[in-house]
């Protein structure tokens, strides 16, 4: 008991929507961590499976385990802030409901954290069935600290079922936006004052499947999704996300505040002047907006003149 105590409480926050197939063994995971200052925290999104009642009977069981039924279906970010404003753990860990966390990860993660914002692991791919695809995150992009906000400016390699979050930084996040994923602009509002920290060990089996709401491989959903989308409505949203950027990025972040003002003018059109001055940050910036992609420098040089003539 006085081990417990001496430690800080970390709040589990499962997100949940018709999670039955894989449920038990996410909770099952989560249960027998070794850190024992949890508590876990699920959030069900008005499921019409049995999720509900899974979960319900390990909060019967278990006395640090709290379910919580939304009234209406929020959708999975809103339901992930929801648990996020009920944890009172001085860190957050958010979990999916479908991967295999291994016993160490909490405290490894909690371990490494120090003055870290967040600090988040890699992860090894399993199937449907929990056998081992041969495949990492690590493999797909690049897993590193990240420690400015430009390296979020197309996207980011931090996985939020990978992370520990530092509690007052997921409140500063709040609310969490629609135009990206949460993983995302959690990451871009902890390198505000802090970074993120990547501890290069696999403690999470990451559930490959039909059903994946972000999934690392899924590339012809992607795909498909883009296509789907008139090139207007593209490029309505990359301005709206660059300038949701701007307007969070604070004052005292004098270089990146101006990156962001900067990159913000570029996108208003396609003037000869907004492409060059949009190339121009890029190349600039490239190491920073580029580094969760696995390219060479050449590769990275095509990137960038690729912006000359398409707004990202």
């Amino acid at each position: 008991m006085n081990a417990i105590l001496n430690t800080p409480l970390v709040s589990i926050v499962i997100a949940t929507y018709n999670g039955e197939r894989f449920l038990n063994e996410q909770l099952d995971s989560v249960i027998q961590q070794t850190y024992k200052n949890i508590e876990i925290i699920a959030v069900d999104d008005c499921s019409t499976d049995n999720t509900l009642s899974i979960l319900s009977d390990y909060a019967a069981r278990h006395a640090n385990f709290t379910v919580v039924r939304n009234g209406q279906n929020l959708g999975y970010q809103k339901n992930f802030e929801k648990g996020f404003l009920l944890a009172a753990g001085d860190y957050i860990a958010p979990c999916d409901q479908d991967d295999i966390w291994l016993p160490s990860k909490i405290e490894t993660l909690v371990a490494s954290i120090g003055d870290h914002a967040i600090a988040y692991c890699n992860s090894a791919f399993i199937n449907s069935s929990g056998g081992m695809i041969g495949k990492s995150m690590s493999d797909a992009k690049t897993l590193a600290d990240f420690n400015t906000p430009i390296m979020y400016t197309v996207g980011a390699s931090a996985p939020s079922h990978a992370m520990l979050i530092k509690r007052q930084v997921a409140l500063e996040a709040m609310p969490f936006p629609t135009l990206m994923s949460h993983d995302n602009w959690l990451g871009f509002v902890a390198t505000f004052n802090s970074s993120l920290k990547f501890v290069n060990e696999v403690l999470v089996l990451y559930r490959r499947h039909e059903n994946n709401v972000y999934g690392a491989f899924l590339k012809k959903d992607a795909k498909k999704n883009r296509l789907k989308a008139t090139s207007q409505q593209q490029l309505q949203k990359a301005r709206q996300r660059i300038q949701l950027f701007h307007d969070k990025c604070p004052d005292h972040l004098i270089e990146e505040k101006q990156f962001f003002k900067d990159l913000c003018k570029s996108y208003l059109n396609y003037s000869l002047a907004n492409n060059l001055a949009r190339t121009r940050l890029f190349f600039k910036y490239r190491k920073e907006i580029l580094m969760h992609k696995k390219r060479n420098e050449l590769r990275r040089w095509l990137y960038c003149l690729k912006v000359f003539f398409k707004i990202i």
